[in-house]
């Protein structure tokens, strides 16, 4: 039997993802990762789960949605690009949002929430990011961030006011499937 994996996350409005989307299918012929990332996959990673029981699952669920109704919905804007790896051979490129203290705050509480339900997660820092491409494709040559940063474009705003607990479905595309929405308190 095939293990799931879970993750919490931020989703992305889906005009934001296109938006994500024209931009990357404009730069891949210059900027040749092997793996570019559904547009539907787009999300920014609160808290990976890997693989979870039904019933620590719903635990987790239910501390967060009592937890949640305390924080409002907010805005972000996706505002710079990075990698993560070896800057002339990337692992991962991504864009980035502008530092949000509500969303370190979303964070946390998502984080504690997990925790509290048994799970053992990732003690790195947080660096909230939307991953687009994964593994820079070394024969040709080495990768230039600085030249991907000139053609970056100017991102709207957007609103937050969900978080997500998706499935990792590998066979799948895109592979990120929605198992359960907790919405921000504001009411």
């Amino acid at each position: 039997m095939q293990s799931r994996h879970y993750f919490f996350a931020v989703p992305i409005p889906s005009a934001i993802k296109n938006k994500l989307f024209e931009w990357c299918d404009e730069i891949k012929k210059d900027y040749p990762f092997k793996r570019w990332v559904h547009q539907e996959d787009y999300h920014i990673t609160l808290a990976f789960l890997g693989n979870a029981e039904i019933n620590q699952l719903n635990l987790a669920l239910n501390l967060m949605k009592e937890s949640l109704i305390e924080i409002s919905s907010f805005r972000l804007q996706i505002n710079h690009i990075g990698i993560f790896g070896r800057n002339e051979t990337p692992r991962i490129f991504w864009a980035g949002v502008h530092e949000s203290n509500e969303l370190n705050k979303l964070r946390v509480n998502v984080y504690e929430k997990c925790i509290q339900s048994g799970f053992q997660l990732d003690e790195k820092p947080f660096r909230p990011h939307i991953t687009l491409a994964r593994k820079w494709e070394q024969s040709f040559g080495a990768f230039s961030l600085s030249s991907l940063q000139e053609k970056f474009i100017k991102m709207e705003e957007f609103n937050i006011e969900e978080v997500v607990l998706y499935e990792t479905v590998l066979e799948a595309v895109p592979k990120y499937q929605k198992k359960a929405s907790i919405y921000l308190g504001d009411e």
